[in-house]
């Protein structure tokens, strides 16, 4: 069989479909290619051109470095130069893939569609955004008020509406807060319509301040204070509520002018004050948990919204509590007792001491008036000392209290902390909790019997004490004194007692007046005089001390002479 040739027609027609595949390769744009090989470095893509393309493996892979190609596979490449020095085509993927993205994009950008993406990093401004390509959105387009915490978009998915568009610088700019007020402009028309005072509506925490929560009600935000919050206490609102909380509110108050809303939590629950003088009547034990401590007491909080305050007066009968922390601590369950309660004021007084009997009511029973006891010393003050009685019990022995002769300027000139004394018992005030002793009472009181002891007449040894300006102080026995009048002390007038006397000078005197109820005797040594002027002048001078006593008495008598011979 002969061999046949190609004919010249052909060669013709193979020359015009070669001339027709390299007319529709061109460069810098995209065209169809056949993976025809897939190795180790470079995957082999026939394009229809004179020679095929090498593309990069690394092109193919995945996230996960898995190689997404399979040889037979038609795939979009772009033709970055027909022919190098070598005669190879250099072909690429993802030039491709990043300007068929690019289309797609600028034809959303032209119908005004939105695109979707993933938040990768965070960048300088803003967030970047994959989209097919690299976005960026601006940290004031995240959310409806710019947030400072960008970190917690990362790696969240979001439809975006691009914003700027520029293919040959290759900028695209988004916007998430675009969508977002356009989505609360929609729900805001729908709450509107349901927005009323006493209106009980579903809500997210979107914000938290120290003063309450702002809550999404769908379009329009309000406020729920921290007051209205919780019928019991709560210190920040972040104790209640975290943002994200999806929670129930009621409309306390609705602007419509100014589309300001205030909202509450704990009006969705009954107010515990009512009815609440049927479960905490006077005089009722309960538990409750101390929520706070103050310098003068303890509140103490017996169910959500009623605290009760425990004065640092109603903590023990017996002990001085400085501070309510040396009884109890914060968060501490103790029990208590409801003196009073006034639920217009929601006001509850509470009391512990009154779990126990009020000692001081025995004390009246174990120590009746007149009751010896013996007790140590436990302080000492400028009004009297205190016996300790029983633990934490104390009796005062007024400085009045002491003796019933001496003159004491200050307890401590006769006791000291710690002395083992023995005291009578003179009254016990249990309201006031006060209980009163006396030393000075275990012995007869002297002034009873003085007045018999010294009558008015009577002449006693006496011993100068003290001298004022009005006259001298003597001791007649111990601890009983008298006074000596300026005008008792001699015959003449005298201008300066201590001309006349001096202390620690031994007298007699003549008793003039004796008052019990006042304690106070009247003395004379001028009566004295005058009585022994009228009898023998040797016995007065025997009877008085001292040599300068008996020349002054006989100068005396000798001028009286004068006198009365002047006058004859």
């Amino acid at each position: 069989m002969a061999t046949q040739f190609p004919s010249s027609a052909d060669f013709e027609a193979l020359l015009a479909e070669y001339q027709t595949d390299q007319a529709e390769v061109k460069e810098n744009q995209i065209t169809k290619g056949k993976v025809l090989e897939v190795g180790p470095d470079y995957v082999l893509v026939d394009i229809g051109f004179k020679s095929e393309g090498r593309i990069p493996v690394n092109e193919f892979k995945t996230d996960d470095g898995v190689i997404a190609v399979k040889a037979g596979e038609t795939i979009d490449v772009y033709v970055e130069q027909k022919e190098d020095s070598s005669g190879q085509c250099l072909l690429s993927k993802e030039k491709a893939d990043r300007l068929r993205v690019w289309d797609e994009i600028a034809k959303k950008v032209e119908n005004d569609e939105l695109v979707r993406g993933r938040i990768t990093q965070r960048v300088k401004g803003g967030l970047q955004v994959d989209i097919g390509v690299k976005a960026f959105l601006p940290g004031s387009q995240v959310e409806l008020r710019p947030t400072r915490n960008l970190d917690r978009y990362i790696g969240q998915e979001y439809a975006f509406k691009i914003i700027k568009f520029n293919q040959q610088r290759g900028n695209i700019v988004l916007s998430r807060r675009a969508l977002l007020e356009k989505e609360r402009e929609q729900l805001k028309g729908k709450t509107l319509d349901r927005l009323h005072e006493g209106a009980i509506i579903e809500g997210i925490v979107k914000n938290i301040t120290d003063y309450g929560a702002f809550v999404d009600l769908g379009g329009i935000d309000g406020l729920l204070h921290i007051t209205d919050m919780s019928w019991g206490r709560v210190a920040h609102p972040s104790e209640l509520f975290n943002v994200g909380d999806e929670i129930s509110v009621k409309v306390l108050k609705f602007n419509s002018d100014t589309e300001r809303v205030s909202l509450g939590y704990k009006q969705l629950s009954p107010d515990p004050w009512e009815g609440a003088n049927d479960r905490y009547p006077e005089g009722v034990q309960v538990l409750g948990r101390v929520v706070s401590l103050i310098d003068y007491g303890a509140f103490v909080e017996l169910e959500d919204g009623i605290e009760g305050l425990i004065h640092i007066s109603e903590m023990s009968w017996t002990k001085r509590v400085k501070h309510p922390s040396k009884i109890v601590n914060e968060n501490d369950i103790i029990e208590v007792v409801v003196l009073s309660l006034d639920p217009e004021l929601k006001k509850v007084s509470l009391g512990m001491k009154q779990i126990e009997p009020n000692p001081w009511t025995l004390l009246e029973e174990r120590y009746p008036v007149g009751t010896r006891i013996l007790g140590k010393i436990r302080n000492i003050t400028d009004f009297g000392v205190f016996i300790g009685i029983e633990d934490g019990i104390d009796g005062l022995v007024h400085i009045s209290d002491i003796s019933w002769t001496q003159k004491i300027k200050h307890p401590s000139e006769a006791f000291k902390k710690g002395d083992e004394v023995e005291a009578v018992v003179l009254n016990i005030d249990v309201d006031n909790e006060r209980f009163s002793l006396g030393i000075k009472q275990l012995e007869p009181d002297p002034w009873e019997l003085i007045p018999h002891r010294y009558p008015p007449g009577k002449i006693v040894d006496i011993v100068v004490t003290k001298i004022t300006d009005f006259g001298a102080f003597a001791e007649i026995e111990d601890g009983v004194e008298g006074l000596i009048h300026i005008s008792e002390l001699s015959n003449e007038r005298v201008e300066d007692p201590a001309n006349i006397v001096s202390v620690g000078e031994n007298r007699k005197a003549e008793v003039i007046s004796v008052d019990s109820r006042d304690r106070k005797i009247a003395l004379s040594i001028k009566s004295f005089v005058r009585r022994n002027e009228r009898g023998d002048l040797r016995e007065y001078a025997d009877e008085v001390q001292g040599g300068n006593q008996l020349g002054d008495l006989l100068k005396g008598k000798l001028g009286d002479l004068s006198s009365e011979a002047e006058e004859d």
